[in-house]
C-alpha cells in the first residue's frame, strides 16, 4: 500500500520528534509522525496548543511557552501527523504496526527516528500502590491538560528539578502544599560542585532553580530534608505517611494525596525490541542506547533522539532530533555529506551547551540507595503483584538473570512490560548476587510493546488485498 510508505517514520511528537520532522521536510523527505497523544508537544509541552489561548500559559512558565512556536512550525512543515496512534511493534526493514481508533494497521519506512522520550523512575515503597499516591509527572499532566488542582493540600516526596517546578506551578494555580519530603541525601552538593565549572554557561538555569527553592521557602509549608525512607498507610486509600530521615528522625503525618518523583529515565523499550545495543549510564543510573554522533543505533537506519537517548531536557532534545534527521536525509540521497556536516556542527554546539549542566544535576539528584532496595513486603511488579522479598529469594537460587526471574515469578510480564519494575529488579539481583547492576541487564522486550486487543489484530486482515 504505497500511501502507507514514507521515507521517514518518527515515533513521538515531543520536542525531538517535532524538530526532526521540520528538518526532514526541509530537505525533501516524506515524513510520517505517529504519537499516542492527541496533540503535539510531548510531556514538556503537553497540551500547548490548547493552553496557549488561556491564562494557564503564564502560570506554566517561559520554558513551556516556547512550545507554542514549535508546535506551529511542526503543523506547517508538511509531515503526515497521526495523533492517538499507539505503536506496538516494529519489524526490521521497516514495518511498524499501529493502533488508532480501535483498528490496527501497518506502515513502512526507509528509516525510523524513535523520539519516545522518558518516563519517571519507578519508586517502589510500602504503600506506593494505594489510591491517593501518584507521581509528580502525572499530577503535572493533569495541571497542563485540564488545569486540575487537587482539592486538598498535597504532600510531595522526592528530589530533582521537576518537584520544584511543579510546586511553583501548583501554587500559582491556587493549589495548596501540605509539605515537601526532600529525599536528596546529605552531602550531595559537594559531589555535584566539581561538575559546576562546565555548567556555568547555564547560569540562568541555576538562578531559576534557586528562585524556585526560595519561593517555596517563602510559601511557609514544612520542608523536611534528607528523607531516606517512606511508607504510605491507609485502609483502601492513602491516609497517612511515615518518614525517616538519614539521621534517624522519624515522623507521621496525615495525608490524602502524595506525589512522588525520583528523576526520569529514557524510554528504551522500542530500541530493545529492535535489538539495539544499550549500555549502562553510571551518571544517570539507567540504560541508554548506544548511539553514534548522529543518534544512529547499532541497527542501521534506526535512530533515537530526545530524552530516549539520555536525559537532557527539551533544549537537548531538539538538536538531537535535527541531527538524526540530517543523517537520514544524507543516507537517502537528499543532502550532501559536506552540507550535513556543516549543519551538524551548529547542532552539536547547541547540544553541548544544553547538556553542560547535566553532570551537575545528575550528581546532585542521583537517586538515593533506598529507591533500589525496597523492603521485602513492597510490591515491585504491581502488574503481577510480585514483592521485593520474592525476587530476593529467587535471585539467590542459582544466580538467575532478569529473564529467568520473569519466568519464575511473572515479574515484568504485565501490561507495562517491566517499565515499572525492570530497574528495581536489576538492582535487587545485583545486590543479592554481589555483582554490578550494569552486568545484570534488563528484561528481553518482545512485541507487542503496548496491549493490543484481538479485535485490533483481526482488523489487520481487512487491509490485505483480495487474491
Amino acid at each position: 500500500m504505497s500511501d502507507q510508505h514514507t521515507d521517514l517514520l518518527i515515533v513521538g511528537a515531543g520536542p525531538a520528534g517535532m524538530a526532526a520532522a521540520v528538518t526532514a521536510r526541509r530537505h525533501g523527505l516524506s515524513v510520517r509522525v505517529v504519537d499516542d497523544q492527541s496533540a503535539p508537544g510531548g510531556q514538556i509541552w503537553r497540551a500547548i496548543e490548547t493552553v496557549a489561548a488561556t491564562p494557564r500559559l503564564a502560570r506554566l512558565g517561559e520554558a513551556y511557552r516556547a512550545g507554542v512556536d514549535r508546535a506551529a512550525a511542526f503543523r506547517a512543515c508538511g509531515a503526515l501527523y497521526e495523533p492517538q496512534s499507539q505503536l506496538w511493534q516494529i519489524e526490521p526493514g521497516f514495518r511498524a504496526f499501529l493502533t488508532r481508533d480501535g483498528r490496527a494497521r501497518s506502515v513502512t519506512a526507509e528509516a525510523i527516528i524513535l523520539a519516545t522520550g522518558a518516563q519517571e523512575r519507578p519508586v517502589p515503597f510500602p504503600g506506593w500502590t494505594l489510591p491517593g499516591v501518584l507521581t509528580v509527572g502525572a499530577a503535572q499532566i493533569l495541571l497542563k491538560t485540564a488545569d486540575s488542582v487537587p482539592d486538598k493540600p498535597v504532600w510531595i516526596a522526592g528530589c530533582g528539578p521537576l518537584p520544584l517546578l511543579y510546586m511553583t506551578q501548583l501554587l500559582a494555580a491556587g493549589g495548596r502544599i501540605a509539605g515537601f519530603l526532600d529525599t536528596t541525601p546529605r552531602g550531595r552538593i559537594g559531589a555535584a560542585l566539581r561538575h559546576l565549572p562546565q555548567g556555568l554557561g547555564r547560569f540562568g538555569d541555576l538562578v531559576k532553580g534557586l528562585s524556585w527553592s526560595l519561593a517555596l521557602k517563602r510559601a511557609g509549608f514544612p520542608i523536611i530534608r534528607h528523607v531516606a525512607e517512606l511508607r504510605a498507610e491507609g485502609d483502601g486509600r492513602l491516609e497517612s505517611l511515615h518518614y525517616r530521615t538519614q539521621d534517624g528522625r522519624e515522623g507521621d503525618v496525615a495525608a490524602e494525596v502524595l506525589l512522588v518523583h525520583e528523576g526520569v529515565v529514557p524510554n528504551i523499550h522500542a530500541p530493545l525490541a529492535l535489538g539495539c545495543a544499550v549500555k549502562w549510564d553510571a551518571g544517570q543510573h539507567c540504560q541508554i542506547p548506544v548511539l553514534d554522533a548522529w543518534g544512529e543505533t547499532s541497527q542501521a537506519n534506526v535512530f533515537v533522539a530526545g530524552d530516549g537517548a539520555g536525559i537532557g531536557g527539551a533544549e537537548a532534545a531538539e538538536p538531537r532530533g535535527r541531527l538524526a534527521a540530517l543523517r537520514v536525509a544524507t543516507k537517502l540521497g537528499k543532502l550532501r555529506d559536506d552540507a550535513a556536516e556543516a549543519a551538524a556542527r551548529t547542532e552539536r554546539a547547541t547540544l553541548s551547551r544544553a547538556l553542560a549542566l547535566r553532570p551537575f544535576l545528575d550528581a546532585l539528584y542521583a537517586p538515593r540507595p533506598q529507591v533500589f532496595a525496597p523492603a521485602d513486603e513492597t510490591l515491585v511488579c504491581r502488574c503481577e503483584e510480585v514483592t521485593a522479598g520474592e525476587l530476593r529469594i529467587r535471585a539467590a537460587q542459582g544466580r538467575p538473570g532478569p529473564n529467568q526471574l520473569k519466568a519464575f515469578t511473572r515479574a515484568g510480564m504485565g501490561p507495562c512490560q517491566g517499565r515499572q519494575c525492570g530497574y528495581t529488579m536489576a538492582h535487587i539481583v545485583a545486590a543479592v548476587q554481589n555483582r554490578p547492576v550494569e552486568e545484570v541487564g534488563f528484561y528481553r522486550i518482545r512485541p507487542p510493546l503496548k496491549p493490543v486487543t484481538l479485535g485490533e489484530l483481526a482488523s489487520l486482515d481487512e487491509q490485505e488485498p483480495a487474491a
